[in-house]
């Protein structure tokens, strides 16, 4: 029962095909396209690959963007796109946030995909679940697996373009993170780095205060491997998050 897994986030949509939906499955294929480059997925990489049995995806973009994504699907296939939605509590993990269903699709798969890592690593703890993108997400999760709350943020992308567009003359290219920057360029890129950085060290702070133990940290996201240099705090960079995720609830939903 080979299992496509998607994820489309706010500049690109990633995708993995798997031999089955199980955890802990390794991908027989994959790749990225730029969502303006999405109606191109039927004539290229997809039209290689043998139909999947199952297909889950997860969005942070418009309707109209998952309703591309089908069509191309439909095209190749005759299999049903399924798209999660955050609830109530899902394959481990209770949903905190005041309405659970506005909670991002990405942000509540990233906390599955990260509470069955340290499960399956050792013995509970609390986590803190870091994605860097477009935007910055920031989780916390309890030693139970209650979604506790979390920060949203500008990515660094985000925060340059908003100095950019708000302070005379600050068109400058990007530059280097340092303790002590002496040009435009680099106070800029060590500004938004230590921001988020800042972000995350606080939340890692209030879940120790919170649970009284160390939590098991986690970082995900297309720039996460920026940030991991310069944080004072360890965390566990995992690519691979939201398809861990995905292959976790899959299961979940076939075994229930």
């Amino acid at each position: 029962m080979s299992f496509l897994a998607v994820d489309i986030g706010n500049t690109r949509l990633k995708w993995a095909l798997y031999p089955q939906a199980t955890v802990g499955a390794q991908p027989i294929a994959g790749g990225a396209e730029f969502l303006e480059n999405i109606d191109k997925l039927a004539d290229g990489e997809w039209s290689q690959l043998a139909p999947p049995d199952r297909m889950l995806g997860c969005s942070v973009s418009a309707d109209a963007v998952k309703r591309r994504v089908e069509e191309q699907m439909e095209e190749l296939w005759v299999v049903p796109a399924h798209w999660v939605v955050a609830s109530a509590a899902e394959a481990g993990v209770i949903n905190g946030y005041d309405h659970p269903t506005r909670l991002g699709a990405d942000r509540w798969v990233a906390m599955i995909g990260a509470r069955h890592r340290m499960l399956a690593a050792g013995p509970a703890r609390p986590m803190v679940v870091v994605m860097i993108g477009t935007a910055v997400t920031v989780e916390a999760v309890d030693v139970h697996g209650r979604f506790l709350g979390g920060f949203i943020l500008p990515g660094h992308g985000i925060m340059l373009r908003a100095l950019e567009s708000g302070t005379a003359g600050l068109h400058v290219p990007t530059g280097d993170v340092r303790e002590f920057p002496t040009n435009t360029s680099d106070a800029l890129t060590s500004g938004g780095t230590f921001a988020i950085a800042g972000a995350i060290e606080r939340m890692v702070q209030h879940v120790r205060r919170r649970c009284g133990a160390e939590p098991a940290c986690y970082m995900t996201g297309g720039a996460g491997w920026k940030m991991a240099p310069h944080m004072s705090v360890p965390f566990e960079l995992v690519e691979s998050l939201i398809f861990d995720g995905l292959l976790v609830i899959a299961q979940s939903r076939a075994a229930g």
